[in-house]
């Protein structure tokens, strides 16, 4: 999708306010960002892609639940959760730190170096492998129901549990390997280091 299609597709998009009334999605062009500055939520779920160079500043959540890629140098910096659900990958770039979730649910995985440094939590359900190198910096939990390995390198900063089902049964800080005295997060990434999860 070229810039102007996905301008011309935000000049048409009619948002409803609580009365009824439709208004436009506001937006503004900084050099060569696209910054969507709406004062509410922003749902655009029939779009399939968007340009490169769209940052998204808005109010509310963003909906994008047909989106099947994403293109480098987009940013997530809305007060809301983001939902990406038919989302397959992700290009090396990609920054999260919207104020709400990170709902990647279809996402198998990841490339090297991305960090969530969202607000809520990251469902990632259908991802299998993580590459070294990403980080988990939000403030939320972390789903990783289908993950089978975690290598050296990838780090939880998150504020809230990780789920892993498909390695230790259920969530870590439940699990009954964790040993008293040490903060179940700092257990995992000293076992995620030394490669127990490979």
């Amino acid at each position: 999708m070229t810039r102007e299609e996905f301008i011309e597709i935000l000049e048409k998009t009619k948002m409803f306010a609580s009365d009824g009334e439709p208004y436009k999605v506001n937006y503004k062009i900084k050099g060569d960002k696209i910054i969507v500055t709406h004062k509410g939520s922003v749902y655009l779920d029939a779009l399939t892609s968007i340009p490169p160079g769209v940052e998204f500043r808005n109010e509310g959540s963003v909906w994008l639940k047909s989106l099947t890629s994403l293109t480098p140098g987009v940013e997530f910096r809305n007060e809301g959760s983001v939902y990406l659900d038919a989302l397959t990958s992700i290009p090396p770039g990609v920054e999260f730190k919207n104020k709400g979730g990170v709902n990647l649910n279809s996402l198998t995985s990841l490339p090297p170096g991305v960090e969530f440094s969202n607000e809520g939590n990251v469902n990632l359900g259908s991802l299998t492998s993580l590459p070294p190198g990403v980080v988990f910096s939000n403030e939320g939990y972390v789903n990783l129901n289908s993950l089978t390995s975690i290598p050296p390198g990838v780090v939880f900063k998150n504020e809230g549990s990780v789920y892993l089902k498909s390695i230790i049964g259920g969530w870590f800080q439940d699990w009954k390997g964790n040993i008293k005295g040490i903060e179940p997060k700092v257990l995992l990434n000293g076992m995620i280091k030394k490669g127990v999860f490979i």
